[in-house]
């Protein structure tokens, strides 16, 4: 069993993917998809130390409470930060998509909201449902490869938004090599897992040129439904789609496919 992965999250999170199947009988190798790289941190740090410029703030990934927390590792940043302005921050609202992006943010002494919504989807909904057309724009720290579907659902229903790219995402620059090298030494895998539609647009035409015949006999799972979306769009028969984005859910779903 195999799994490409996203090449930043933490060792404890992948060490959970792993620890997972294992429980289930299954052995997983993680091959890093993306590489990332930070950029706009002067405006992102003086966006975040003007709170009273913004009505909220909204997290849809790790890397973007990453960019935040390099902002802070200037020591006399960090005491401002802690002293003063991440109150004033938490008086406002703080939404996140996902467990592991609320445990980032609490690690930074805010206070979350939307941590089981899921999707960036579901997490507009919520959105629309506590805010309303009067407030000062929510800032959104992205990514370089973001959906439009927040912007988009709060942009169409008049709630402001201040959208700031503080990291670019690309293909991880070995990704080609480890995957020759895992279906040389291992051979063609019972499973792939896809973490982000940007790790199958990245990984797809490797994997099918490898498999070759064999591509159908492998079982294609997803961490979520978007991920889903995209591999069904490039043609992939989706075998499971994790019932929530958690390392849990991901295994009981590959396992069940693969039984």
């Amino acid at each position: 069993l195999w799994q490409p992965n996203r090449s930043n999250e933490r060792p404890n999170s992948q060490l959970l993917y792993l620890q997972e199947l294992a429980s289930r009988g299954h052995k997983a190798t993680l091959i890093p998809v993306l590489s990332f790289t930070f950029v706009s941190l002067n405006t992102l740090s003086d966006k975040l130390f003007q709170p009273e410029q913004h009505g909220g703030l909204i997290f849809t990934s790790p890397r973007a409470v990453e960019a935040v927390r390099m902002c802070l590792e200037d020591d006399e940043r960090r005491e401002q930060w802690n002293n003063d302005i991440k109150d004033k921050w938490n008086a406002k609202s703080i939404y996140v998509v996902g467990k592991a992006t609320a445990a980032l943010v609490e690690n930074l002494g805010l206070v979350p909201l939307g941590e089981d919504t899921g999707t960036a989807d579901v997490l507009s909904r919520l959105i629309l449902e506590r805010e309303d057309t009067n407030i000062l724009p929510l800032f959104f720290p992205c990514g370089s490869i973001k959906r439009e579907v927040l912007p988009t659902a709060l942009r169409e229903n008049g709630v402001p938004l201040d959208t700031l790219m503080v990291y670019q995402t690309a293909q991880h620059p070995d990704l080609e090599k480890n995957l020759k090298n895992h279906f040389t030494e291992q051979g063609v895998p019972a499973s792939i897992a896809f973490f982000s539609p940007s790790g199958v647009k990245f990984c797809l035409e490797t994997v099918r040129r490898l498999s070759g015949e064999q591509l159908k006999r492998i079982k294609f799972a997803a961490i979520g439904p978007t991920t889903a979306d995209a591999m069904t769009a490039e043609g992939l028969s989706v075998s499971c789609s994790a019932d929530k984005p958690t390392a849990e859910h991901l295994a009981t779903g590959i396992a069940k496919a693969l039984q």
